[in-house]
């Protein structure tokens, strides 16, 4: 039998959220390792495009550039925007529409677009630079055990591991939340995401689109080389279709479903799809046992705020292990964990809500909601302090975030 590994912290998935967390505290002196069942992707042939790209609000940018990371993002490629147009399916100039301006509330831009490979590289880049963290990589978790002073983790390469604290960050199919027990909460929206990336007629204009339609929302996020990443909400009858039809049909249907704001879709890439859901742990923490990000939370894409989410559980976690290390607490303990449930948990919940309330009443077919809709919409646009309030919110420029989040703007 092999001897155990001991480690102050085992974080489980080494996605954007996990790299996040252990970024965060390399200069802790925490030993750390992060199990990864995925091979790492560093590099990749310079004329592909990742189908995967998050809208990165200013606060998630914060965190990176705190972490030393943002300019190997900038090298590799991210987009920002300054500007977001939404409005309410219908006639060019019929229906409802908000505009929102960087400039409105005096910030360079309102976020950026950014390829998940992008950022990931990134991160595990700069993980290469500490000698306390390991990457164990491809490897899957497969058992764990709590201890009162520990959580025995065993690996599908025969390795077991002791960690004083055992982090989730491993997506919406969580082990570590499965062998926790750990319940969830939520329902599908019956719906898929179809996205590719597509080159139009017209420039991106450094602006985030989106579309409101009966059956879902349509989304052209602008990339870095001009083209732009879409994101369609459809249902799986409608996502199948478009998946299966020819090049030249998918051109069309897409272009009529942007209203051709920017002109005759001229190429795209493939097409993927995947479900779309909501779910909710019921607990964010057991004893010795963190959760953080998609394994904690999973929300529609309407608005692009799962990964800043995360990212924030990520920054929120790392300050309060930082925290209990300087007090000379455990870090693992349940006064730590609890602090970091009680700190996510309700903002978390707000955004779930707030994002599933408008996708409910952006998909209602009813007339009176569709005229309160676009009429609400219009009103909006013509109020400066409502839309800076909502640019604020969509900027991640709001009270209680972790200190490596606060912008200096």
């Amino acid at each position: 039998m092999k001897t155990a590994r001991h480690y102050d912290l085992v974080i489980a998935g080494a996605g954007m959220v996990g790299a996040t967390l252990a970024n965060a505290l390399a200069d802790s002196g925490m030993h750390i390792a992060i199990i990864e069942p995925q091979p790492a992707q560093m590099a990749w042939a310079s004329d592909s495009v990742d189908l995967r790209v998050s809208a990165i609000s200013l606060a998630s940018q914060q965190i990176f550039e705190q972490l030393q990371v943002w300019s190997s993002m900038q090298t590799l490629g991210v987009s920002p925007f300054l500007n977001m147009c939404v409005w309410e399916s219908g006639n060019i100039g019929s229906g409802g529409e908000i505009h929102f301006d960087s400039a409105d509330i005096g910030m360079p831009q309102l976020g950026h677009i950014i390829e998940n490979r992008v950022i990931l590289a990134a991160l595990l880049q700069r993980l290469q630079d500490h000698d306390n963290i390991e990457l164990l990589c491809p490897v899957r978790l497969t058992s764990l055990q709590h201890y009162p002073d520990h959580v025995t983790v065993c690996i599908d390469d025969g390795r077991t591991l002791n960690t004083r604290l055992l982090v989730g960050a491993d997506g919406g199919r969580s082990s570590v939340r499965q062998l926790a027990g750990i319940e969830t909460r939520g329902w599908s929206y019956r719906q898929h995401a179809v996205v590719t990336v597509v080159e139009t007629e017209r420039p991106h204009q450094q602006t985030a689109w989106q579309h409101f339609m009966p059956g879902g929302p349509l989304a052209f996020l602008p990339l870095a080389d001009g083209r732009s990443s879409i994101v369609w909400s459809a249902t799986p009858t409608q996502a199948e279709q478009l998946l299966a039809c020819d090049e030249a049909t998918f051109h069309r249907q897409l272009g009529a479903a942007f209203d051709f704001r920017l002109g005759i879709i001229n190429a795209s890439l493939q097409r993927a799809s995947f479900p779309l859901l909501l779910q909710h742990a019921r607990d964010y923490v057991r004893q010795r046992i963190a959760l953080i990000g998609d394994a904690a939370h999973t929300i529609h894409p309407l608005a692009g705020q799962g990964v800043n989410l995360g990212l924030l559980d990520a920054a929120a976690l790392a300050e309060v292990i930082l925290d209990s290390v300087s007090d000379q607490q455990d870090p693992g303990g349940q006064r730590s964990l609890r602090r970091y449930e009680r700190w996510r948990k309700g903002d978390n919940l707000l955004t779930m809500a707030a994002m599933d309330g408008f996708k409910r009443l952006f998909g209602s077919p009813s007339e009176p909601l569709r005229w309160i809709r676009s009429n609400g919409l219009n009103l909006a646009d013509s109020l400066p302090l409502i839309k800076q309030q909502l640019m604020y919110q969509a900027i991640g420029q709001k009270r209680d975030l972790p200190r490596i989040a606060r912008s200096a703007y």
